[in-house]
């Protein structure tokens, strides 16, 4: 596959792009992470979410561990080349789970008299999915 089109996306000093990560069916922001030139490639030859781990430095294949996969749709490239959104089918548990947190989104704190307070549930035990 020709891979030209990768030429044209800002990659940060690191060789990282910023990814959002949005729910296909509902529109809800699902989560960002980040993602290299092998993360993209694999991401778009395979229609599976793949991101690269800051902390693990490393391929992170989005459900490699949880089995909370993400099956793309369609991505989009904003209009400076350096964000990148995925639209997304989050599959392995019904309601989705996107969140290591165990909720289907990772934004779930809203700012509220001046404190974080959590606004959605935990859907799943995290200690079930990931172990200890």
């Amino acid at each position: 596959m020709d891979t030209a089109w990768l030429e044209h996306i800002a990659w940060n000093e690191r060789g990282l792009l910023p990814v959002i990560v949005q729910e296909h069916a509902s529109g809800d922001v699902l989560m960002m992470a980040w993602m290299n030139r092998e993360a993209l490639s694999e991401t778009v030859a395979t229609g599976r979410s793949v991101f690269y781990s800051r902390s693990r430095q490393r391929l992170w294949r989005k459900g490699e561990t949880s089995g909370h996969h993400q099956q793309v749709h369609d991505m989009a490239l904003d209009c400076d080349g350096d964000t990148l959104l995925l639209r997304v089918t989050q599959h392995g548990h019904d309601p989705s789970i996107a969140c290591h947190t165990g909720r289907h989104s990772c934004f779930y704190r809203r700012l509220e008299a001046g404190q974080w307070q959590d606004a959605a549930a935990v859907l799943k035990d995290p200690t079930t999915i990931y172990g200890s």
